[in-house]
């Protein structure tokens, strides 16, 4: 069979509409989902002024949005046996549509903390929805495209939500941020009630996993992936293992998480069917997104906090720092879903590996004087490697996996980015505070009272401050004030450049994961499946 007579004989099946509009309305809710969980972070101190909470109580309002979407991701592939693929994603959009309006109105915090958890009940399916429905949609010879759409959806939405959301709190009110949810995702309930559909084999199975419900192993997984969301997130604001509630949460978590798998590996029927990962493409698939997830997600969060508190750039001047870098990679994916079905994708992942590690790599030479121009030119490199990595890896984890298991594939995947970004963002925030007591701890050693260079800097600033304010005494105090406010931004700066050049070399281990990966050959691409 040609690869175009292929092509009609899976969209006849599989596609009853227009597959790029069929990709444009499931990426609709999803890229408003994405945006959700980094949009609101430059508005909690907004969020807490206004509902009288602490700041640290307002960090709630991300953590419980996170442990939502990790319960809910194990029991999206069980949903879509019980109700059917387009249902649970059409319930999704409207608890995702109606929790966002409950959030723009919630009079205090633990309103909003709750409605927050309603939503991430909501938006944590339509990942891995979207991402098998797109699989399905696309025919095996253009699913490269297919998944192109998901990339831009999945990997732009973080980068421009801090930029939007701190512009949305600045010129209007907090609540816009969840407000703006709705319109989206009333108009994506109506196109997705028209154009999204099951494919047969879905069709056929509809309803065969009512009865034979894996609670005990829901439940196992989503208290394991809780409880290790709790740890990841809240674990820097409470000292990690030096507190009770991380130290119990991370006992819960480990012990939940090994009965868990132990309990779905070895049950007929499990709510998460760990099996699959015997595929070798998917398995390494899910290890690579781990990795990937951990370095996207962590140097998503150091960028911008070393833009505004070493460099001082406003949140918005970081936020267009960050932005034509999401530009590179919509512009550079299209292009590379043509290029999957012509090239070995393993090669363009490495190569998108090497350009991303380098780039960070790049990052981790930034100093005091970097200009804004030498900022947005790496970080647009770094968008050209993602772009090169992120539609081949899709690719090649489903290109091996049976029809019936894409659901749970893509439940696998979203859990192992998810749970990496969450490690990534983590230890960022652990390793800053400690690599910044270090650096400063080592200057200090070295610029002691009896330090030439110390004695000579403070008597220096001393004599212009004295001239501008009369007072020797006051001019003295001023002038030590000062050196230790620059030794703190060294020690900072440090930290971070550490920070980028640790992640560009851990970023390389993910070469020898690719090219463990099966190759594959055209034949395979085209092949047809009608289940």
């Amino acid at each position: 069979m040609s690869v175009a007579a292929a092509n009609l004989s899976y969209e006849a099946s599989y596609a009853p509409h227009n597959p790029w509009l069929i990709a444009v309305v499931a990426t609709l809710a999803t890229f408003m989902e994405v945006l959700d969980t980094s949009i609101a972070n430059v508005a909690l101190p907004h969020i807490a002024g206004n509902l009288g909470a602490s700041i640290s109580d307002s960090t709630w309002v991300l953590t419980s949005y996170l442990v939502a979407n990790a319960i809910i991701l194990p029991a999206s592939a069980w949903l879509v046996s019980v109700i059917g693929r387009r249902n649970y994603y059409l319930l999704s959009v409207a608890l995702f549509t109606g929790s966002s309006l409950l959030c723009g109105l919630a009079p205090s915090l633990g309103a909003l903390v709750v409605f927050r958890l309603l939503q991430g009940l909501g938006g944590g399916g339509l990942q891995p929805l979207t991402q098998s429905i797109l699989v399905d949609t696309f025919p095996p010879s253009r699913r490269g495209m297919g998944m192109a759409v998901y990339g831009m959806t999945v990997v732009v939405a973080p980068v421009i939500g801090p930029t939007l959301g701190g512009w949305i709190t600045d010129n209007y009110n907090w609540r816009w941020i969840f407000f703006i949810n709705v319109p989206v995702g009333i108009g994506a309930l109506i196109l997705s009630h028209t154009f999204i559909s099951d494919p047969p084999y879905l069709r056929r199975r509809r309803g065969a996993g009512r009865w034979r419900a894996d609670f005990v192993g829901l439940g196992l997984v989503a208290v394991g992936l809780g409880a290790l969301q709790l740890v990841l997130d809240l674990g820097e604001r409470h000292d990690w293992f030096n507190s009770p509630l991380i130290s119990t949460c991370a006992a819960a978590s480990g012990l939940a998480l090994l009965l868990g798998v132990l309990w779905e590996l070895n049950h007929r029927e499990p709510i998460l069917n760990l099996r699959v990962l015997r595929d070798r493409n998917l398995g390494l698939a899910c290890v690579h997104m781990l990795i990937f997830g951990a370095v996207l997600f962590g140097s998503t969060a150091l960028l911008p906090l070393f833009m505004q508190t070493v460099l001082g750039y406003t949140a918005e001047q970081s936020g267009l720092a960050l932005s034509p870098g999401g530009v590179a990679i919509a512009v550079l994916m299209p292009f590379v879903g043509i290029l999957v079905t012509r090239l070995d994708v393993r090669w363009m992942i490495v190569l998108g590996i090497l350009i991303v590690s380098y780039a960070l790599w790049m990052m981790g030479g930034f100093t005091l004087q970097t200009d804004f121009r030498t900022i947005v030119v790496t970080r647009v490199v770094q968008g050209l490697g993602l772009g090169l990595i992120f539609v081949p890896l899709n690719t090649v984890a489903y290109a091996t996996v049976p029809a019936t298991e894409r659901n749970n594939a893509s439940s696998l995947i979203s859990i192992a980015r998810n749970i990496g970004g969450s490690v990534g963002i983590g230890y960022a925030a652990a390793m800053l505070s400690r690599g910044a007591q270090t650096h400063q701890a080592l200057m200090v050693h070295t610029l002691t009272p009896e330090s030439p260079a110390y004695s000579s800097i403070v008597a220096a600033l001393t004599e212009r401050f004295t001239a501008l304010l009369g007072d020797a005494t006051r001019a003295a105090g001023m002038a030590k004030s000062v050196v230790a406010e620059v030794l703190g931004t060294q020690a900072r700066a440090l930290s971070y450049l550490d920070q980028f050049k640790f992640l560009a070399a851990a970023f390389l281990v993910l070469i020898p994961v690719v090219l463990l990966m099966r190759r594959l050959d055209r034949g395979r691409r085209v092949e047809v499946v009608v289940e």
